[in-house]
């Protein structure tokens, strides 16, 4: 079953940065998720996409993938833009 290894990005929630360091193992789906017809929530009979396991650096988790056999692709982190603004550019 392949599976991505990514870096974790900053939530949307929050201004900070914790955690964001990580980098994710995560396993893609292999089967489709189909609507119970009962309740209408999704489900899936893949058990491996609800796995998520953490690294602290991208060799780690390739190392991790070589050993167990798992074939995965890194997705590289995209560049960190900042956004220089100062207080007093809201008032003009």
């Amino acid at each position: 079953m392949p599976a991505r290894i990514y870096q974790r990005p900053r939530s949307a929630m929050q201004s900070g940065r914790a955690r964001t360091d990580e980098w994710l193992l995560e396993f893609e789906q292999s089967e489709a998720r189909r609507a119970d017809p009962l309740m209408g929530w999704t489900s899936s009979g893949d058990t491996q996409s609800q796995v998520q396991l953490t690294f602290s650096d991208v060799a780690e988790a390739k190392a991790y993938a070589d050993k167990h056999g798992i074939p995965a692709r890194v997705q590289p982190t995209p560049p960190r833009k900042l956004k220089l603004q100062a207080y007093a550019d809201n008032f003009r």
